[in-house]
């Protein structure tokens, strides 16, 4: 869901709306979300229940090869990433607790709208290889998000944004998806745009892991280097002063 603390970080929200559309919803949200804190909702809730409406949507209708009414849902509820940080924002609050549970439940939502995928190949969609590229989507997805985040934990920049980011891979696979559900009202042979899509997204959280990898291991020598050219002159230092 939306990022409310200090490293905001692109959301599904934020990358479905462009500058213009996300400037448009903000203002015809922020009356809806000045309701909302009057009635004392606070944004940790929209939070959870914009979570909440991904993953029933994904694991209520995906499973089930229901794919543009899942999508359907789960972009209603996506609007929620808008919703938390208008309020956050009225409400002066901008606290790491925010930001964790933010990214948090964003692992989560990844995790059912992929998991749905990986349910209708491994049931009705009957093809086992799509499963099986699904479940590569859900969890090469969570290691990507996870090699930055601990690369910032041990002190490095990490910079580097990558092929495929969050926002990229849900963007694909969620027009992919929703347009792929066309097929149960007729539209001949759009069906297989699902599938290129989630090829689309393994191949390319692929390379974002390693360009992550390689990233992180040439700051860490970097870092290390310097960290040893620093030490060598105080050693200097200390022998000279030794009588």
């Amino acid at each position: 869901m939306a990022s409310r603390g200090h490293a905001a970080t692109p959301t599904l929200g934020k990358a479905m709306l462009n500058k213009y559309a996300r400037a448009f919803f903000t203002r015809v949200l922020t009356p809806f979300a000045a309701f909302l804190i009057r009635r004392g909702v606070s944004p940790d809730t929209v939070t959870l229940l914009g979570t909440a409406g991904v993953i029933a949507g994904a694991l209520v209708f995906y499973p089930r090869g229901e794919f543009f009414w899942g999508t359907i849902v789960i972009t209603l509820f996506v609007f929620s990433d808008l919703v938390d940080g208008n309020m956050a924002r009225q409400m002066g609050r901008s606290s790491r607790w925010g930001a964790f549970l933010d990214s948090t439940l964003d692992r989560v939502a990844d995790g059912a709208i992929f998991g749905g995928f990986a349910l209708w190949y491994a049931g009705q969609g009957d093809d086992i290889a799509l499963c099986a590229v699904s479940i590569f989507c859900l969890a090469s997805g969570q290691v990507v998000s996870y090699t930055k985040a601990r690369g910032e934990s041990i002190g490095l920049p990490v910079a580097v944004n990558g092929l495929v980011e969050r926002a990229e891979r849900l963007v694909i696979s969620l027009v992919a998806a929703g347009l792929s559900g066309l097929h149960a009202f007729g539209v001949p042979g759009i069906d297989v745009l699902l599938p290129i899509a989630l090829w689309i997204v393994a191949v390319g959280s692929l390379v974002t892991l390693i360009q992550r990898v390689v990233t992180v291991r040439r700051e860490s020598a970097e870092a290390e280097a310097e960290a040893a050219a620093q030490e060598a002159p105080d050693s200097t230092r200390n022998s000279e002063a030794t009588p």
